[in-house]
């Protein structure tokens, strides 16, 4: 019989194995590792906790499913997103906590809030909007030239403030406006208002 068929020895547990027991290593004259994939992962674990190390404990998981490491959650594949680039071709992480941890780097990075202080922020407004007064507050608002936040509006008053550039002049035309104190301005010269007193 060939090597092929009878397989191999593994010289650490002292098991004679059949091939695909061990894993691969183009450097071997049989292009196989020389310790079973078992022996091999114990001889890891040990060196590590010999340095001062923790190794995860391996969790075996059935066919088409996968483990999220962050909710420790095993998962079908539908409730994770392709990923070319590692090994299994799946993202690290299931899709939900995907979405949290991009919420949770989104407003550390953008804003420089981390969750618990954005929580603070919408306690502290009572959960609601800080103009409208009415609804939920969602959308953390800033000023754009400082960067400095100044508080959780919903999503109509912040667009709100966009749309007015965040121009405390022109909200104070548009609340006159708003409140049936219509005017019209003057063309002076072109491209400068007069404004009615």
């Amino acid at each position: 019989m060939s090597e092929l068929d009878t397989g191999k020895d593994c010289p650490r547990c002292r098991r004679s194995l059949p091939r695909r027991a061990f894993a691969g290593n183009r450097a071997a004259l049989d292009g196989l590792q020389a310790y079973c994939r078992e022996c091999s992962a114990e001889y890891y674990r040990q060196r590590q906790e010999a340095q001062g190390k923790t190794v995860r404990v391996k969790i075996p998981v059935p066919r088409g499913h996968k483990r999220c490491p962050q909710c420790g959650v095993t998962k079908s594949h539908s409730q994770w997103e392709r990923n070319r680039t590692s090994a299994d071709g799946w993202a690290s992480y299931c899709r939900s906590c995907r979405a949290e941890r991009n919420r949770v780097s989104y407003f550390k990075r953008k804003y420089g809030l981390t969750p618990a202080e954005l929580d603070e922020l919408i306690t502290d407004q009572h959960g609601v909007c800080c103009i409208c007064l009415a609804a939920p507050a969602e959308h953390v608002d800033h000023c754009h030239e400082t960067g400095r936040v100044r508080g959780v509006l919903c999503f109509s008053c912040n667009a709100a403030l966009g749309q007015f550039k965040d121009r405390p002049d022109v909200i104070r035309r548009a609340a006159a406006y708003v409140e049936g104190n219509a005017w019209k301005p003057t063309l002076v010269a072109p491209g400068v208002y007069q404004l009615p007193s």
